[in-house]
């Protein structure tokens, strides 16, 4: 009798292992089933994640350090003509190339700490086939991001912050052009050495030329902090303002790297691209002239005083106005065939530039950039 019992538990047993097993190789429900699907479909609707590489950051902070140090070279600080010297050496240790790349860069930063610029670009990356498209478009003709949802807030955020800069430098060069003749007045006790033929002069020629042959190096602090800005869209101190086109051929490029890197396409392997777009004629064009202006400059000069003004029109001025020309449409020719972000049949608009200096204690976005909480590195 027991044995019987244990026999119809066993059985049972072994039936519902059955049933089961069975279940299981059934597959999952119907229910399991469409949340699967609803999931698969919902992560085909999220676009890939904002991505700009680090070249792009390391570019971009060798801009904002020169910057640093060229607005540290404020006038009437020359107690002696080797403070002259050292302001020089510091004026001209840049490489013109390397420099308007970095301020393409760091224009495209900068762009994309526009919310409305990114949602804009990123509504196109949802679809891949439409995303790589896109990406095709802006690689071939880099006016074409100019044309995107929201550039305007982006072009208005790269012209003003970039702007300021430039504002602050031609306030720094017309105190220093101004001090290369307060130095010369006979009430100013450092005439004595400012009248004085400078000796070895072509050897301070020579090392401005060198020095402006040098790579620049990045700035490990602030291509950290321009890195993490640029992929969080958050970080830097910088004011809302826009801009409407035509926008000049730094700023288009800017924007190219920057809806690039909105459509998760200007990551690592992106670096070909990004690093095309940081190269404009024009930009590297005016800060090549500036040093051969400054070495010509140098070139002539014998006094001191003279030294003061070959640093202020052609260390600190012509940095003002590369940078002015680089992010500002002065004049616009009707057919001219660059890049500017609109059609070329165009009436021709004129924009004034500011030209006030700003005052000494006044802070911009790239000088807060470069600032600890225990003061300016």
């Amino acid at each position: 009798m027991k044995s019987a019992h244990l026999s119809r538990g066993l059985s049972a047993a072994a039936l519902a292992v059955a049933v089961l097993l069975a279940s299981c190789e059934s597959g999952p429900s119907k229910a399991e089933l469409e949340a699967q699907r609803l999931a698969a479909e919902l992560a085909a609707r999220q676009p890939p994640p904002i991505s700009l590489n680090k070249d792009v950051a390391d570019a971009a902070s060798i801009y904002v350090a020169f910057l640093r140090e060229a607005r540290t070279i404020q006038p009437g600080g020359f107690p002696d003509a080797e403070s002259i010297q050292a302001a020089l050496r510091k004026g001209a240790s840049y490489d013109p190339n390397q420099l308007s790349r970095g301020l393409i860069a760091y224009g495209s930063i900068i762009a994309l700490q526009s919310p409305e610029f990114v949602a804009g670009v990123r509504q196109f990356a949802i679809d891949p086939v439409q995303r790589q498209q896109m990406v095709a478009q802006i690689v071939a003709d880099p006016a074409y991001a100019a044309t995107l949802p929201g550039a305007d807030a982006a072009a208005g955020l790269i012209s003003s912050t970039i702007g300021k800069d430039a504002v602050a430098m031609r306030g720094i060069a017309e105190a220093i052009e101004q001090d290369a003749y307060t130095i010369q007045g006979r009430s100013d006790p450092r005439r004595s050495w400012a009248i004085v033929p400078i000796p070895h002069r072509e050897v301070r020629l020579e090392s401005a030329k060198t020095l402006s042959d040098v790579d620049m190096l990045p700035s490990a602090d602030e291509a950290n902090l321009l890195f993490a800005a640029a992929n969080s869209g958050t970080g830097l101190a910088i004011e809302p303002s826009r801009k409407a086109p035509p926008y000049t051929p730094a700023v288009v490029r800017s924007l190219a790297i920057a809806a690039l890197a909105a459509l998760g396409s200007g990551g690592d392997e992106a670096r070909a691209n990004t690093e095309a777009l940081t190269h404009e004629p024009n930009s590297e064009f005016c800060l090549n002239m500036s040093k051969l202006m400054l070495f010509q400059c140098l070139a002539a000069s014998r006094p001191s005083y003279e030294d003061v003004f070959c640093l202020g029109r052609h260390v600190t001025r012509d940095l003002a106005t590369c940078t002015t020309e680089a992010t500002q449409i002065t004049t616009i020719i009707v057919g001219d065939p660059q890049e500017t972000g609109t059609a070329p049949a165009r009436t021709p608009i004129s924009v004034s530039v500011p030209q006030t200096p700003v005052p000494a204690a006044a802070s911009t976005a790239t000088q807060s950039l470069n600032t600890t909480p225990s003061g300016p590195r």
